[in-house]
């Protein structure tokens, strides 16, 4: 079954870039932020549940393959080169499906965050930092956020899918 838009109006592929675009310049300015003002492994408490935190993952998600000797740096740059380059041809595609197109872009404009700091340090620069009873989150920025409310996002869109169709 084909996917419907959601309202009436298509909104543009520039409109979705734009959404992209916002979101990797929030992400690298909190980096910057980061960079200039802590040092690896510095910490400032916020709450009784939340840290600013200086880490650096070389890894993918989880620290995956972080400590691989050096070759992931380029994997996950390729992969994340080629994943972008498919999301835009998908915005391109379906920049008219509001809630599709929205999780696209954000996981763009993510994913690009990460690339960049993998191409600029070799590692992706993570800060946030959540904990509760014991429990510790990994760390984890702005992109990864935005990676995270696209993923949800498609899948939300996939369930209105599969619901419309019956």
């Amino acid at each position: 079954m084909a996917r419907r838009t959601f309202g009436s109006s298509s909104v543009s592929l520039l409109a979705w870039l734009g959404w992209a675009a916002l979101l990797l310049m929030a992400d690298q300015f909190t980096k910057v932020l980061i960079l200039g003002y802590y040092q690896l492994g510095d910490s400032t408490p916020v709450t009784s549940f939340f840290n600013i935190v200086r880490v650096h993952n070389s890894g993918a998600a989880f620290s995956f393959l972080a400590s691989a000797g050096g070759w992931q740096r380029w994997f996950f740059t390729a992969i994340g080169v080629g994943a972008a380059l498919v999301m835009v041809w998908l915005l391109k595609k379906h920049a008219g499906e509001k809630l599709f197109a929205f999780a696209i872009a954000s996981i763009l404009g993510g994913a690009v965050g990460n690339v960049i700091d993998r191409v600029l340090y070799g590692y992706v620069v993570d800060f946030l930092d959540f904990h509760w009873r014991g429990w510790h989150f990994p760390a984890f920025n702005v992109a990864d956020s935005a990676i995270t409310v696209g993923a949800a996002c498609l899948i939300l869109d996939e369930l209105l899918r599969v619901r419309r169709g019956r």
